[in-house]
């Protein structure tokens, strides 16, 4: 579990030998069943998760008890809600597998511990706050100003896995589209 872990951090600081086994001290695996629960809305985020195997997402359900994605979490991808986490807040999200999943649990407290006992891990950690802000603006933007079809071509362009391993039904979800209208854009892309 934790070959994907260093090879995740390897790619985006450069920490020694010493530091990786020390990092290790600061994880729990976890297993989780496919349609399992890793977070419910309302309670208190208490683990930031890194995904080594499976598929996760996060949602926020609305009255009519239907799913709004916020993000899937595959392979070397974190996923939390990084609001409840931080500032020890009720959680908004719902965070559960959508494939049998091996993940990472990093504490609040170990989280703290870890950026101050090994330095680089703090780096690290800014350098994906960076790109997930990044990500997120961009899919607002994509979101705000795009067809369905520019949306769903987005998503296939930025995330080719996602459209092989996740129903269609998640993914119109995710692009904020109505299933039918990604089933009929995934049949116009077919017969082109």
């Amino acid at each position: 579990m934790f070959d994907i872990l260093i090879k995740h951090i390897r790619q985006k600081v450069d920490l020694g030998q010493q530091d990786l086994i020390l990092l290790k001290t600061f994880f729990t695996p976890k297993k989780l069943n496919r349609k399992a629960f890793l977070l419910r809305e309302g309670e208190i985020c208490n683990h930031l998760a890194f995904v080594s195997s499976g598929i996760l997402k996060s949602f926020t359900s609305d009255e009519k008890a239907q799913e709004r994605i916020n993000l899937f979490a595959f392979e070397g991808w974190w996923i939390s809600d990084f609001n409840s986490f931080i500032n020890r807040e009720k959680a908004l999200l719902n965070i559960s597998a959508i494939e049998n999943a091996e993940l990472l649990l990093i504490s609040f407290d170990d989280y703290e511990a870890l950026t101050l006992q090994i330095p680089l891990m703090d780096r690290y950690f800014r350098i994906l706050y960076q790109n997930s802000l990044v990500t997120k603006d961009r899919r607002l933007m994509i979101s705000n100003k795009s067809t369905a079809m520019e949306k769903y071509l987005s998503l296939v362009h930025h995330n080719p896995d996602m459209v092989k391993r996740i129903p269609h039904t998640l993914i119109a979800s995710y692009l904020g589209l109505s299933p039918e209208t990604v089933s009929r854009i995934r049949k116009k892309l077919l017969f082109q």
